[in-house]
């Protein structure tokens, strides 16, 4: 193992002695139900998290707490995202459990120990009565999961476009450090006709048929295989009333991915003419468009990844780079210096059995703690 710097090895020991305090937070968010588009009770503790530490927190009106640490008004800003939502509806029962090293429960790990990171990083500043280079703003955002269309972080940054020097995202597993945005569009397909009984008016074109024709012919697209940067997915289907009637209506719900901008506009294209031509004669067809996450990326060579990658390898930490759908794509894509890293190691993510390991949560909160320090550094010198 490399020798640790000092000031991250100082770091790194404080953090492991916040270890439980974290994990404490992060059982609190948790247990709080926050579906996509109903994280207001999470908001709401988030924000009383932060007054008892004697910040000030703002909501604004679709969910997204903010918190401002520092004083420099009109002055750029590193900006620290993690997301409250999940992928779990509200009849989902949330326990969380511990088991020795193991905490379990829904959504521990996607985001609720991240969220709780953000928290713990600015108790660790003020802890060490650190002054950063430039302020930070934290924000708690919603609308990251499912068809959020990561309308909490497009808000943040439109907030603070003017002067966003850098964008931070804690959501993942620790060592991962993800640079690259893919891309997505999320269509609903719909086709309609005149719909009948399935004997008195057989031979009436069924609207399920159609759909099925559309959904073969979009299953055959081709797409590079190795190395992968283009997917897609048909995930839901719907329609029709009963097993002896030819279906008036049916739907399906179509995710469409790419690391690459133009390979994405050119598979929606594709699919746009199978909608178009292929449900048959006397079916008429539809497109809503339900989500577009913009794709873009960031070099190895940039230095915020470049620093993420050395605060990792100094942890003792092998880093991972890649891609993903995340709240950085936003930043990315309007050529934001933006990275975003795990605080610890998880699985099971979006399922009723998703767990986090507790031990490594120091680790992973130094690394942003130590991160936001040296980010809000390369900041101050770019504004020279």
């Amino acid at each position: 193992m490399p020798d640790i710097p000092p000031e991250l090895d100082r770091l790194r020991r404080f953090a492991h002695t916040r270890t439980e305090v974290v994990a404490e937070l992060a059982r609190r968010i948790c247990e709080v139900p926050a579906p996509t588009g109903m994280e207001q009770a999470r908001a709401e503790l988030v924000a009383s998290l932060w007054r008892e530490r004697g910040y000030v927190p703002k909501i604004d009106a679709i969910g997204n707490v903010y918190t401002r640490r520092g004083k420099r008004d009109n002055e750029p800003v590193l900006m620290l995202l993690a997301h409250t939502d999940t992928v779990f509806p509200p009849s989902t029962p949330i326990t969380v459990e511990r088991d020795g090293d193991i905490l379990r429960g829904p959504g521990i790990g996607d985001n609720s120990v991240s969220v709780a990171a953000m928290i713990s990083a600015l108790d660790v500043l003020d802890a060490l009565g650190e002054e950063t280079a430039v302020d930070l703003v934290a924000v708690a955002d919603v609308g990251e999961e499912g068809l959020g269309n990561l309308r909490g972080a497009r808000a943040a940054i439109e907030r603070y476009r003017e002067n966003v020097g850098a964008v931070i995202v804690l959501d993942g597993s620790l060592g991962q450090i993800t640079h690259i945005a893919v891309g997505s569009q999320r269509w609903r397909i719909t086709v309609r006709g005149p719909g009948g009984h399935s004997y008195g008016d057989f031979g009436l074109p069924s609207a399920i048929h159609g759909l099925g024709r559309i959904i073969a012919a979009i299953a055959d697209i081709t797409v590079p295989r190795k190395p992968k940067t283009t997917t897609f997915n048909v995930g839901v289907i719907e329609g029709g009333t009963s097993v002896n009637t030819i279906a008036e209506r049916a739907s399906a719900l179509l995710d469409m991915r790419s690391t690459e901008v133009k390979a994405l506009d050119q598979l929606a294209e594709q699919v746009r003419a199978i909608v178009e031509q292929r449900a048959g004669e006397g079916l008429r067809t539809e497109i809503e468009i339900l989500g577009e996450r913009p794709a873009g990326k960031r070099s190895r060579s940039d230095p915020l990844v470049a620093l993420a990658g050395q605060t990792l390898a100094g942890l003792g930490i092998e880093p991972k780079y890649g891609s993903a759908s995340t709240d950085a794509n936003i930043p990315i894509s309007l050529d934001i210096p933006a990275v975003c890293v795990g605080i610890t190691h998880e699985k099971g993510a979006h399922t009723p059995g998703e767990f986090i390991q507790v031990r490594p949560i120091g680790d992973g909160l130094a690394q942003t703690v130590y991160l936001c320090r040296e980010t809000c550094k390369l900041i101050a010198q770019r504004k020279k």
